[in-house]
């Protein structure tokens, strides 16, 4: 990777734009669209005093798996408790080992930890950011009871390769689809590939809450049924403890706003896509392209961009020189997970996963969202062209 801007005569004149402010998310743009839709179904739910589970969680679940491509959707609190009670639901427990990407959010490794299971982590392809699916297999072990890929930024994972694997070795595919609702792999969602899909609401997600909650997607009616009980406590009917489980319902009045948001989803993501075409033109325009390494999206996958991240050489100089501008970013993530302290006693050590290491090192996530104009774009990508000009000179 190059390290600072070539010199072109044909690129676009490199004036100064003015301070920016930019955030690296507009939800206060999205709310303003809807605003009266929101407070409708927040008044719904309070004019009907069911708070917990009931009408608007049922109606929420059977349109989520209707748009997933499921027979079946459980709501839960967060996108972390997903995952933990996807694994709860086949028994995952202590000595066991589950597959996973060492370059993702903790709550992925953090909820097999959870369940004193031990996460088994595998580099990532340094293109696409997911799982290597070709490294997946010399992971197994026989203690292997899951893998669990992680469809990173809004990209599918290898489903294909993930799914093959899986059954030539007769284990369970856990989709951690957090970041990617509305994504497909060769036009199947994910979340509907696996064993089980989980998503998260959080605020900053594609469709997202006004505050936590989370989704399993599964088309299986026994698991499906086992994690409503596994939600609830363990419990089928009241004070009636089935099995060992935990407090993670969706509330009413998340899935209310999220039934408003749901309805949007499909323009948003358009946005987000058009968007992302519109940066690969920028850059372009600029002659940044041999410069950054912009997101890559197979032709079997359908990226949603939960975020856009690119790899920038001087990665943290270029971050600061943005923001002195007025321009969010973000770095997702700083560390790969197998040198985090929390997981330092499974033993790994810097190196083992070179390029989960290297991208950490590089990556840089702009702003994507909606309503994201071209002017803000072009600001974007002639304040990135400043830098690269003013290093090349230094």
């Amino acid at each position: 990777m190059a390290t600072s801007a070539p010199a072109r005569s044909d690129s676009p004149a490199l004036v100064e734009p003015p301070f920016a402010s930019i955030p690296l998310l507009d939800l206060k743009a999205q709310y303003a669209g809807i605003r009266g839709e929101l407070t409708d179904a927040v008044t719904r739910v309070f004019e009907s005093q069911h708070f917990i589970l009931g009408p608007e969680v049922e109606a929420l679940e059977r349109e989520i798996a209707e748009y997933v491509g499921v027979e079946f959707a459980i709501g839960c609190a967060s996108g972390s408790d997903a995952l933990l009670l996807a694994q709860m639901a086949i028994g995952i427990e202590s000595g066991d080992e589950i597959i996973t990407s060492t370059f993702t959010f903790g709550a992925t490794a953090g909820s097999i930890a959870r369940l004193k299971a031990r996460p088994v982590f595998v580099d990532i392809r340094p293109d696409t950011f997911n799982i290597d699916e070709r490294q997946l297999e010399a992971a197994i072990t026989p203690r292997t009871r899951a893998i669990m890929p992680v469809h990173l930024f809004g990209l599918s994972a290898d489903m294909d390769s993930i799914l093959e694997i899986a059954h030539k070795h007769h284990v369970p595919v856990i989709e951690d689809a957090a970041q990617a609702i509305g994504a497909r792999w060769k036009g199947e969602g994910v979340g509907s590939l696996g064993a089980f899909g989980c998503f998260s609401f959080f605020p900053s997600k594609n469709l997202g809450g006004a505050g936590d909650g989370g989704m399993i997607t599964t088309n299986d009616p026994q698991l499906a049924q086992r994690l409503r009980i596994l939600r609830a406590h363990g419990a089928r009917k009241k004070y009636q403890y089935e099995l060992l489980g935990i407090n993670s319902r969706i509330d009413a009045l998340q899935a209310a706003i999220l039934r408003v948001k749901l309805g949007y989803l499909e323009s948003w993501t358009a946005g987000r896509r058009r968007n992302a075409e519109n940066y690969r033109a920028l850059f372009a325009e600029y002659h940044l392209t041999e410069l950054l390494t912009l997101p890559f999206s197979p032709e079997t996958s359908f990226h949603v961009y939960n975020q856009y991240s690119i790899r920038a050489p001087h990665r943290d100089e270029l971050q600061r020189y943005l923001s002195d501008r007025g321009i969010s970013t973000e770095v997702y993530y700083p560390s790969p997970l197998h040198v985090e302290p929390a997981f330092a006693y499974l033993g790994y050590r810097a190196g083992d996963f070179p390029n989960a290491e290297v991208t950490c090192r590089e990556v840089l996530s702009l702003p994507i969202y909606a309503e994201l104009t071209m002017d803000q774009q072009r600001v974007i990508v002639t304040t990135i062209a400043n830098f690269y000009a003013r290093l090349a000179h230094q």
